[in-house]
């Protein structure tokens, strides 16, 4: 006959001089790792103590962290580094702060009300309309995934998507000061971006398919006070775009300092391979629109042609926009609209740079 467990008390365990709640959890827990701040094999480190270690390792081996930054490499790397940033951080924060004001303040359907209703001129009038966007590729995503919500054509918006981080006033003027003995490279990144995101525009007009896009369900904002939406969107665009300018900064600088001159003198020395080089360098570093300029500028082993490839490529597709562009409108969108960018993108940096440069 199967007997009957007492009922337990809301301030009692069946084991005696074990409370329940959060008293019972911090016991138990003690009892099986030994106490606070430690497992039953040994120390268990928190936030704290790694902090300190740390430290601790950070004075113990000073020595050797100011031999290997006095080393001329080091130097120069610092150099690079640090021009890369100061130069690109006052462009990324006005790209961030108007951004984030268009972003939130301006709805969505004003787009799809300014736009042409035939297809076919609603694209290049979307490419155009990407300058009003200041920018990087981080804020125009989430904007286009809001258009083809909003009703917009999907070529339309695709159009804004590839134009809006490359032709903004905030990135033409940073290309401007990061080249000025260059002009012309300003006019052939304006000409080249917008070729292309017309070019793509009108072939997903011609080409794609409904089922290949899958519309954001949501809108970035909704349910969230205009000043709230504001600094959050400040917030992630200053994480990302800050976090991949630092990350191209630090690769920009390894490149130069690191990398033997006899290798960046041969790739840079074929046309075919600087282009390519820096068109796949230019995916790999995923940099913001806004200060991918300043890091081309630094590699003064390639043409002019070449660094047009990467101003035109990079701000279309790299890493962080393949991976935001699936999470938008699907890992079918993206694995198709990627690999024809990149396409396009070196091919009409190529055909404008052969007229302008």
């Amino acid at each position: 006959m199967a007997t009957t467990r007492p009922a337990l008390t809301a301030g009692t365990d069946d084991r005696e001089g074990v409370p329940d709640g959060r008293g019972r959890l911090a016991e138990t827990a003690g009892e099986r790792t030994g106490g606070e701040g430690s497992t039953g094999d040994g120390w268990h480190v928190n936030s704290s103590l790694a902090l300190i270690m740390v430290l601790l390792l950070v004075v113990v081996v000073q020595g050797p962290v100011r031999k290997a930054f006095a080393a001329p490499v080091m130097q120069s790397w610092m150099t690079v580094f640090v021009a890369v940033v100061v130069q690109a951080l006052p462009f990324l924060v006005l790209g961030v702060l108007l951004s984030a004001a268009l972003a939130v303040f301006v709805p969505s359907s004003f787009f799809a009300r300014a736009l042409p209703k035939r297809r076919g001129l609603a694209v290049p009038v979307a490419g155009m309309a990407g300058a009003v966007l200041p920018g990087c590729e981080c804020a125009s995503v989430p904007v286009a995934g809001a258009l083809v919500r909003r009703g917009v054509t999907p070529a339309a918006a695709l159009a804004f998507l590839l134009s809006a981080p490359a032709i903004n006033p905030v990135v033409l003027t940073a290309t401007a000061v990061a080249f000025p003995h260059h002009p012309e490279m300003v006019v052939g990144r304006f000409a080249a971006s917008l070729l292309v995101a017309c070019a793509m525009g009108w072939l997903w007009q011609r080409l794609g398919r409904t089922d290949w896009l899958r519309p954001p369900a949501y809108a970035r904002y909704d349910g969230r006070s205009k000043g709230a939406a504001f600094w959050g969107s400040v917030r992630h665009d200053v994480m990302h775009a800050g976090g991949f300018l630092v990350l191209g900064a630090m690769a920009a600088a390894t490149l130069k300092a690191v990398a033997p001159a006899d290798w960046l003198r041969t790739a840079a020395g074929n046309p075919l391979a600087a282009v390519g080089a820096l068109a796949v360098l230019a995916v790999l570093l995923s940099i913001c629109s806004e200060a991918d300029a300043f890091v081309a500028a630094s590699l003064t082993q390639f043409s002019l042609m070449a660094k047009l490839v990467f101003l035109v490529v990079g701000p279309m597709i790299d890493l962080k926009l393949f991976a935001m562009q699936a999470g938008t409108f699907g890992r079918g969108f993206a694995l198709r609209f990627a690999p024809t960018t990149f396409v396009l993108a070196i091919a009409g940096a190529v055909l404008i740079g052969a007229v302008l440069l």
